[in-house]
Formats: structure tokens, sequence, C-alpha cells
């Protein structure tokens, strides 16, 4: 079959669509491919910003994606991340099986534009909760900080300046939305839902890889602000899903930047986000393609922070 009728590029070459012959859903960022036994998911170069996905894409987004993700599913598998659940009779596992394109997949279409941006993983029956865990106060918990003192009823000390880092890191569970914003909740919403003992499973696995990880990118001069985990269940056992501490699911800053009080620079789609709320586009109708600098400078960005853990 013709690579032009399976994929889908824009001007600059990101990969903006694929069109595989296997049943697909499709996400924001990723195309997930049902191949029976396995699901087969592609980073694509789009991106999306407040809640559109953008004409234009990031070239080599969805390699970066990919590799960063391999990079700390590699680090639960040598132990770095996780170890102590492991030793407290509760190993960590995960749904990634390889990054190789399957030879069921490379016999029916051209598989070399899928080449380092796919993984193939084990399919599970997903949480119907983000498992968002902040080191830092940013972004949303800054604004419900503002408000209230606390972010999704964990209070917190009075007087903290925003991107001040947290005396220790929080569990600050979402729901999960189809469409939209996903909704912050307080723990006990995971527990009426899920019950006691699984929502504390969740939050102690997610602490426990936050920490591990943020200990991991502060060697390589990065701190991890916030970020957000997805799990599922595999024949009765949690296990951690999705992509893992990439910047589309974290906040990374430069140790060396870092100063609280203000707005920190982000390894992540800023650039975009910034010139989108300078433009006049009303956020109600497409949005417009990204200048050209725009792109680069995202595409930039994006491989400095990985660049600097993966160092």
């Amino acid at each position: 079959m013709p690579s032009q009728e399976v994929y889908r590029f824009d001007s600059a070459g990101s990969l903006l669509q694929t069109s595989l012959p296997f049943p697909r859903r499709q996400g924001k960022v990723r195309d997930v491919y049902d191949l029976g036994d396995c699901l087969l998911i592609v980073s694509t170069d789009r991106i999306s910003a407040f809640d559109y996905i953008l004409p234009s894409g990031i070239p080599g987004k969805g390699e970066l994606l990919t590799a960063m993700s391999r990079f700390w599913f590699d680090a639960i598998d040598t132990g770095e991340i996780g170890g102590r659940l492991a030793d407290a009779g509760t190993p960590l596992q995960h749904h990634l099986i390889g990054t190789d394109v399957p030879k069921r997949v490379a016999d029916r279409v051209d598989a070399a534009p899928l080449k380092d941006r796919i993984m193939v993983v084990r399919k599970a029956e997903v949480v119907p909760f983000e498992c968002v865990v902040r080191g830092y106060l940013e972004g949303s918990g800054w604004l419900a900080y503002q408000n209230s003192g606390e972010i999704c009823g964990v209070a917190l000390p009075a007087g903290l300046r925003q991107c001040e880092k947290l005396a220790s890191p929080i569990f600050t569970p979402a729901t999960k939305a189809e469409e939209g914003h996903d909704e912050n909740v307080p723990i006990d919403v995971m527990i009426e839902q899920l019950g006691a003992d699984t929502a504390e499973q969740l939050r102690k696995m997610s602490l426990v890889i936050y920490e591990d990880a943020a200990r991991i990118a502060a060697r390589k001069g990065v701190l991890i602000a916030d970020t957000k985990f997805e799990f599922g269940r595999c024949a009765g056992d949690l296990m951690l899903i999705d992509e893992v501490l990439t910047p589309d699911s974290s906040r990374f800053w430069a140790a060396d930047e870092y100063e609280p009080g203000r707005a920190q620079r982000s390894f992540d789609k800023q650039f975009v986000r910034e010139w989108l709320q300078a433009s006049d586009w009303d956020r109600n109708s497409p949005p417009p393609p990204l200048p050209q600098d725009i792109v680069e400078k995202t595409a930039n960005r994006y491989r400095e922070g990985a660049d600097r853990l993966r160092a």
C-alpha cells in the first residue's frame, strides 16, 4: 500500500495522521491500533492547545515522546524507579512490550514512518482517573491554592509563592474527560468509585514513581514540577500505562533557571500557548496554523529537555 494512503504529513514534514489497516481510536496526539492480542500506539507529531488539535505539527515530536517514555520504562525495569515497591512485595508493572514495528504491521504498510515513534503494549482495562502528582505549586494547582489554600482537598501552608517547591509531593487525582479538561477531585471521589484499597495503591505507586523519577531528573539538572500517570488492570493487576513522564504529561523546568515567585520556562509547548494567547484567535473556532519560527522554537525546546534528561 503506498505510504501516501496511510500517512499524512504537513509541509514541515510533521506526521499528522496515520491510517493503518487495523481498528483505530485517536487521541489528541496518539493513534492507537488494536492488533488483537496487543495494542500499537503511534505517537504522531500533532500538538494540541486549549483543547484544540492545531493544524501544524512539531517535527520529531512523536519520536521524542516515544524515546522519553522508553527511557522511564527502562528505569522501571532496572529498579531505579519503583524498586522499593518490589522490595515491599508489590512490584511496579507497566504495559510496554517493545518499540519495534511488528511484522504483521510491516507486512501490510510502509513501516518507515513508524520507526522510533511506536510502542507495542499490553491491553488493559483503564482506570478512569488521572493520577496527578505535584511537587511544585503551578498550573491549576496554583490557581486552586490562590482561591482556597488547598488543592483537591489537600490543605497547604499559607504564603506559598507561585512555583514554590512543596514540603513533600502531593497526590491530586483528576477524572478523565473524553473532551475538554479533566476535573481535579479529592481522593475521596476516587475512593468512592474504586474502593479504598485501590485508591491507596494508586496513590502510593504514583508518589513513588514521581519521587524516584524526580531524583533521576535532578541529577541531570531538570526539575519535574508535576506529572500525571495513567494506570490500568491486566489480569487483575494494576500497571502503569500510556506515555510516562513526557513533556505532554509533565512539567519540566531547568534547575539552573528555577526561581520561585514567577512562572518558569518549561520544556514543552509554552511557545505555542503564548503565541496563541497573543493572537486574535477566539478559542471557539479552528485554530490558525503556527508560524514556522514558533514550530522551530517548540521543537527545539522539546528536544532540549529530552537531551538534558538522557545525557
